[in-house]
């Protein structure tokens, strides 16, 4: 019986996927690689100091990696600051029916802890949220499980009473890792991910709040 239902925070609960590539991808351009925006899609739902590092290992880049991570959030920020916090279509909606109906809610994400829970409270969604969690705060990253299994540790369940909402592989597989049930959300504004999910929607208004309770 499934009692726990964790978000990603990027791309399911916060639309934001868009400022992590727009801003990589005009860094590596100014650096001198024109890499196509879909060169990013490989490193969504993984750490900025993973996919910074494997960036600077791949194209041989001369700054460091904290250099180049401060100045992605730099860029992103800039971005939000003119664009706002904004929020998935109908997932506030459902975060609140879910807190209503008695689930216990946690956030597992890739993103810089304050980010995490700056962003939420923006959205006005923090208050839902008994644990969030930065991938940061464990020992290895997305696909790896951990920050699942830290989550779920956190909220006293266990991995089988678990659901698991994800927008990237990275992040299905890891949730899959942790054996917990996943449904994977394909915005159908970015080319479809290769989710590794129970099952796939692509609009938060579909879901059965009471009917995820037997899920698994």
């Amino acid at each position: 019986m499934i009692d726990t239902i964790i978000f990603d925070m990027d791309g399911v609960i916060v639309d934001s996927e868009y400022t992590f590539l727009r801003s990589k991808t005009e860094m590596l351009r100014e650096a001198g690689h024109d890499k196509e925006e879909s060169y990013q899609f490989q490193f969504m739902g993984t750490t900025a100091d993973f996919m910074w590092q494997t960036m600077k290992d791949e194209l041989s880049l001369p700054l460091s990696v904290p250099e180049y991570i401060e100045e992605m959030d730099r860029r992103r920020e800039a971005i939000m600051k003119e664009d706002g916090v904004r929020a998935i279509p109908h997932v506030g909606e459902l975060i609140q029916s879910l807190a209503t109906a008695g689930f216990k809610l946690g956030v597992a994400s890739s993103s810089r802890q304050v980010e995490i829970e700056a962003n939420l409270e923006e959205l006005g969604l923090l208050r839902y949220f008994s644990t969030v969690l930065s991938s940061e705060e464990v020992e290895n990253s997305k696909p790896a499980p951990d920050v699942f299994l830290k989550v779920a540790e956190l909220l006293d369940a266990k991995p089988e009473s678990c659901l698991v909402f994800e927008d990237t592989g990275n992040g299905s597989r890891a949730a899959k890792a942790a054996g917990m049930y996943c449904i994977g959300f394909a915005n159908p504004e970015f080319p479809p991910q290769k989710l590794v999910a129970d099952e796939v929607i692509q609009d938060f208004r579909t879901i059965d709040v009471e009917g995820l309770r037997t899920k698994g």
